[in-house]
């Protein structure tokens, strides 16, 4: 069987190419070692299914554990009406997963079930088990979230809690380490549970360890997934070149590397090639951005189900603000469990660039289809006869767009989405032959960096607010530092002047600064 890149359900190493995460598994280890137990939240496909896989397969190798690992995906509603049912399904769950490798166990499991009634008994026989594996018993239930929403499961913990602390003190005999994989960490799953009594609210899991254990790739993880590759496949690519841009697009998203390596060996490179081209970096991002999967359409999901979220999403994409890091806070806290946000020196960003373009697109979208736009975009118009984009004619023409549609309506509109407005205008330009990554820079200028690839030709743009000439003389040499950074000599600058007197829509300058070419646009 050939190995491939793997985006949906478990990574096995002899079917997929996989990163090396043994420094994350000893850490988690560690853990178990201490007799932990502790949740691994973290959002969808962000592998925690392949790290219980591979924790389990490593344990396995101890004669001291004995792992058990179960999920709680596809098992229906009905468990989850009365204790009983409850408490026998569990008991059976464990014992078909024990059955292959340790059958008098499961068989054990499978006879007591007969006389569970309810949490009381579950928790006798789970006692009678311990003692009789004579092992240090790890259990691990994935896909946790899909129970949480029943009052059951939470009691179910707190029988759990319940027997770690007897355990502790020398009166009951429980599992060594408890691990819970999903979406949400307890606060958020007793959240989705109607509080209708004192009870409900006080957690059934507050003996739960911190897991600080960071589930992003570094870049020098992603390159033992292309070593692995290069070795399989006798491909020749630079691999600190493709791990250093794998990092940089996706902060080590275990799903949009996987999808971004997968897009390049499966589409990009052509049939019978063996080497990867620094330019298919850049065409991987295009495919992926271009194409809906399940993890961007869970994304716009859950932004669009909470509006606090999607505004908080808009002011710190768009707008620029800063906003400090403060998990207290219910907003930030779904952000971050959804992996819209990170934390990054203590202030909210999003999670990586792939997300932070697919937002920009979606928002700008959205402008796009409320607007005259199409009369003035039209691409034909913009490209030369080298085939590279005309920049400059593309400014004139938006701030021609911006007075005749927008010179009579509210400035509130312009300020807050005429960048919105912008990108809904070069997006369908540059469409199928390039894109543009956006990033803005804080600060009183909240200066707005467009970076667009087109044809292979690169092309700096910054958009800003006019906001005094001391101000602009100071962003003409940010933006003249920023084309050093990519070696070009021309530069473009887009400014949106609202001043309600001594406007100067409709003005075009171009200067040599700094012995950069800048063309500058007022609209």
């Amino acid at each position: 069987m050939k190995k491939k890149f793997n985006i949906t359900g478990t990574c096995v190493p002899k079917m997929h190419y996989m990163v090396d995460t043994s420094n994350k598994i000893n850490k988690i280890i560690n853990l178990i070692e201490n007799q932990e137990y502790f949740i691994i939240n973290r959002p969808r496909q962000y592998g925690k299914t392949t790290t219980l896989f591979v924790l389990e397969n490593k344990l396995k190798k101890s004669e001291e554990y004995l792992p058990i690992s179960i999920s709680f995906e596809g098992i229906g509603d009905l468990i989850f009406e009365e204790e009983e049912a409850f408490a026998k399904a569990l008991l059976e769950i464990l014992g078909d997963t024990l059955l292959l490798e340790h059958e008098s166990l499961s068989v054990f499991l499978e006879e007591s079930k007969k006389d569970v009634e309810n949490f009381k008994d579950l928790s006798k026989t789970i006692t009678k088990f311990i003692l009789k594996s004579q092992k240090k018993v790890v259990l691990m239930i994935d896909e946790v979230d899909k129970s949480s929403n029943n009052q059951l499961f939470l009691s179910f913990l707190g029988m759990l809690r319940n027997k770690y602390l007897l355990r502790n003190v020398g009166k009951d005999y429980t599992f060594h380490s408890v691990i819970l994989a999903g979406v949400h960490d307890i606060k958020t799953l007793k959240l989705k549970i109607r509080i209708d009594e004192e009870r409900k609210y006080n957690s059934p899991w507050n003996i739960a360890s911190d897991f600080d254990v960071d589930m992003s790739f570094s870049k020098e993880e992603i390159k033992t997934m292309l070593d692995d590759y290069e070795e399989n496949k006798g491909v020749k690519l630079d691999k600190e070149y493709f791990s250093d841009r794998l990092y940089y697009y996706t902060s080590g998203h275990p799903f949009l590397v996987s999808k971004l390596c997968k897009i390049i060996d499966e589409k990009i490179m052509p049939e019978g090639s063996f080497t990867w081209d620094k330019e298919y970096m850049n065409l991987a991002v295009k495919e992926i951005l271009r194409d809906s999967n399940t993890n961007f359409d869970s994304l716009i999901k859950n932004i669009e189900n909470n509006r606090e979220l999607k505004q908080m999403v808009k002011n710190i994409i768009i707008d620029g603000n800063k906003i400090t890091y403060n998990h207290l806070n219910p907003t930030i806290n779904l952000g971050m469990i959804y992996g819209i946000f990170k934390n990054e020196d203590m202030y909210l960003k999003v999670n990586n660039r792939i997300y932070e373009q697919l937002l920009y697109n979606y928002m700008s979208s959205i402008i796009e289809t409320g607007t005259n736009i199409g009369w003035y975009n039209q691409r034909s118009a913009y490209i030369k006869e080298d085939g590279s984009l005309d920049i400059r004619k593309i400014l004139v023409k938006f701030s021609e767009f911006m007075k005749h549609e927008y010179s009579e309506k509210r400035e509130a509109f312009l300020e807050a989405d005429g960048r919105l407005l912008f990108l809904a205008f070069i997006s369908p330009i540059i469409n199928g032959t390039g894109f543009a990554f956006k990033e803005v820079q804080g600060g009183e200028e909240k200066r707005f960096d467009i970076v667009i690839t087109y044809n292979k030709k690169m092309y700096i743009l910054e958009l800003k607010r006019w906001n005094g000439e001391e101000y602009h003389k100071k962003g003409l040499i940010q933006l003249c530092q920023y084309l050093e950074q990519y070696n070009l000599s021309k530069g473009y600058l887009l400014i949106f002047d609202f001043r309600k007197e001594n406007r100067e829509a409709g003005k075009i300058e171009e200067n040599t600064v700094n012995n950069k070419r800048i063309v500058e646009v007022f609209c």
